[in-house]
């Protein structure tokens, strides 16, 4: 998992202007809130996770329910957030997902609740975090061969993603949304997959593959881009391109076949959208973080066991977005990849 950069302080406000949003210094305001409820995950997605998996966050280092919904409510009634999603690890580890749940919907029955998920045991647990408060999920899956995922992701839990995908969509928690991590190994199967998500009403993302795997063995120059990508589903799909629906979307979209399906790349790498990122992120044990691939983290966990009133929470951060920096530089020569892997920061 590494160890990052912590600190514990307060980061600095100057130049920051009176605003309680959390706008930082290129002008960008985050609405977006990513929490990460735990480190444990059911599979060992190679480009996200060790094979032994990462090391435990000890019980009492992880934010409780009632932390995590102090803080859910926080960001959003002080600080302008307008979507919350749920990450891990994998978050259907934490046997007290639906009391998260329950509690944030409780006191944000506005605020839309997402959950990124890998779908294995969704299906016995899709209706009963429905009631809870949950909307939407969007479900890991990288390819539909079931050896090839057994290899990918070092587990043969093919069926159970499959049929945690059709409960979500039984449940009502629609639209489900599918994310694949572009790979090599994978990228034959890429229209199977696609097909497959047609034919179950699922909107499909293929996702750049980042810098963020535990091994370290992410090469730019070996990476599958978005153009390699089109041009394998160009050949069995008429693909249109139809743009982002929303400025601030990370996905840009096709229309497949002339719609009204479409297919989306999230080319995190090669078309970067830094410049209109809208997100902010805390970690399953309490640290602040504003970017993916930044190691400066802020402490919250510490500073709410210390008893810190809401009031001072705000303040922290939102001097944490405010030092938020221009991009992540993975072009860059000196680019260094960050401490924590995908699985520790949450996705």
């Amino acid at each position: 998992m590494g160890i990052p950069t912590v600190r514990s302080g307060r980061p600095s406000l100057d130049g920051r202007p009176d605003t309680p949003v959390l706008i930082d210094r290129f002008g960008r305001v985050a609405r977006d809130l990513r929490v990460s409820i735990t480190e444990k995950c059911s599979l060992r997605c190679t480009y996200c996770m060790p094979e032994e998996g990462l090391p435990p966050i000890p019980k009492d280092e992880l934010l409780t329910v009632e932390e995590i919904v102090r803080l859910v409510v926080l960001a959003v009634e002080q600080l302008g957030v307008r979507e919350v999603r749920f990450t891990g690890g994998e978050p259907l580890m934490r046997r007290d997902l639906e009391q998260i749940l329950a509690g944030c919907h409780a006191r944000l029955p506005d605020i839309p609740l997402a959950m990124t998920t890998n779908g294995v045991g969704l299906e016995h647990r899709a209706r009963g975090l429905a009631a809870a408060g949950l909307g939407r999920v969007n479900v890991s899956l990288d390819t539909v061969d079931r050896d090839g995922f057994a290899k990918l992701t070092r587990r043969d839990r093919l069926g159970s993603v499959q049929a945690g995908i059709r409960a979500a969509r039984a449940a009502g928690l629609a639209p489900v949304k599918v994310n694949a991590v572009l790979m090599r190994e994978t990228l034959s199967g890429a229209a199977d997959l696609l097909a497959w998500c047609l034919a179950e009403e699922c909107e499909l993302r293929f996702i750049e593959e980042m810098p963020l795997d535990a091994d370290h063995e992410w090469a730019r120059a070996n990476m599958v881009t978005a153009a390699e990508l089109l041009d394998v589903l160009g050949a069995r799909f008429t693909l249109t391109e139809a743009g982002r629906s929303d400025p601030s979307a990370p996905a840009e979209k096709w229309l497949v076949d002339g719609g009204p399906a479409t297919v989306g790349i999230i080319a995190t790498v090669t078309r970067k959208f830094c410049d209109t990122c809208d997100r902010t992120r805390l970690t399953a044990d309490g640290m602040l973080r504003s970017c993916l691939f930044s190691d400066q983290e802020f402490d919250l966990r510490e500073a709410i066991r210390s008893g810190a009133d809401d009031a001072e929470l705000a303040t922290i951060w939102r001097g944490a977005m405010w030092n938020k920096w221009a991009g992540h530089g993975i072009d860059a020569e000196d680019f260094v990849p960050p401490e924590r892997t995908m699985g520790a920061i949450g996705g």
